[in-house]
């Protein structure tokens, strides 16, 4: 029986290759898709993920979570390297849902409807699952699993030098999540940014005569030619479609248990992960988290380019 999963991102190029292979796997089953802000605002990135879905022509039809405004959320955005409506600014268009579900009321439902037995893959910041949980106190003890992408144990941070993206945005939200007890997984940049993407990625995309291979190969030039551009790289990180892997199939990932926090106040430090590598004896048992280690790169960068080649089969 396929493992049914909430799907919380920001499309961004990198989510909606994630999307894109989360969609077509067997292995799950992807009850919604739930919009936050982040990449790009609220409103935009709702329009994306309507639009990835439609692109796609997914098999299933997810539901759609629409993402709120949080007043000084975010603290970043990732337009630099995206584009301005975070899909390479290729003029796709769609037509709005009439009814709107707000994303973290569809996660309480989802999760509700399946208690125990649905998870959540975090692509983005962590705002609709704190506020699913302040909206519904008792959800985490429902929720099966919930994989976050994010954060930092020691590799370097992206949008501040200790900090990773999808925790800084939304630091307060971030700590609320990871200070909750249930089963968390973290995928963090230290194997995200092990898994380099070189520029004949998108040629090895599905053939631009299918619905999905089309849209991948519209999309996915302009990251390369971002990295190129503003870090001076030849080759893209796709941290989503990581973390993607690492939720369809966790055997490919070495893991390690640690407790985990977020820095909410530091002056040079905002939006850090610090994570208790100590011996046991200082820390709590409860508070533990699982955190992927390494991987093999280049069998994560096989799975991703087998698993979109069979959104197109």
């Amino acid at each position: 029986m396929a493992r049914k999963f909430v799907i919380d991102c920001d499309p961004g190029i990198d989510r909606a290759l994630a999307l894109s292979l989360a969609l077509f796997a067997p292995e799950i089953e992807v009850v919604a898709v739930t919009a936050v802000a982040g990449t790009v605002d609220a409103e935009q990135s709702t329009f994306n993920v309507q639009l990835v879905i439609e692109q796609t022509d997914a098999p299933r039809l997810p539901r759609v979570g629409a993402a709120r405004h949080v007043e000084g959320v975010p603290l970043a955005n990732g337009r630099l390297l995206h584009g301005n409506d975070g899909l390479g600014d290729c003029g796709y268009t769609t037509s709005k849902l009439h009814h709107q579900h707000p994303s973290d009321k569809l996660i309480c439902d989802a999760i509700r409807s399946a208690p125990e037995e649905t998870s959540i893959l975090c692509l983005g910041p962590l705002t609709n699952i704190a506020a699913a949980f302040q909206r519904d106190p008792e959800l985490p003890d429902l929720i099966h699993e919930l994989i976050i992408c994010g954060g930092t144990v020691c590799a370097p941070g992206t949008v501040a030098p200790t900090a990773e993206f999808n925790i800084f945005c939304d630091v307060a939200s971030a700590r609320k999540v990871l200070r909750t007890p249930l089963a968390i997984t973290i995928v963090p940049l230290d194997v995200t940014r092990a898994v380099p993407f070189s520029i004949d990625f998108v040629e090895r995309l599905p053939n631009a005569a299918t619905r999905v291979g089309s849209f991948l190969r519209k999309i996915t030039p302009h990251l390369f030619r971002s990295y190129h551009h503003h870090l001076g790289l030849e080759h893209v990180y796709l941290e989503a479609a990581v973390a993607t892997i690492a939720a369809l199939e966790p055997e490919l990932f070495e893991r390690q248990s640690w407790p985990v926090d977020v820095e909410t106040a530091g002056e040079l430090t905002l939006g850090q992960t610090v994570f208790d590598r100590r011996p046991r004896r200082y820390s709590p048992r409860e508070s533990l988290v699982e955190v992927a280690c390494s991987t093999d790169p280049e069998a994560v960068v096989r799975r991703v380019i087998s698993g979109l080649q069979r959104a197109a089969s």
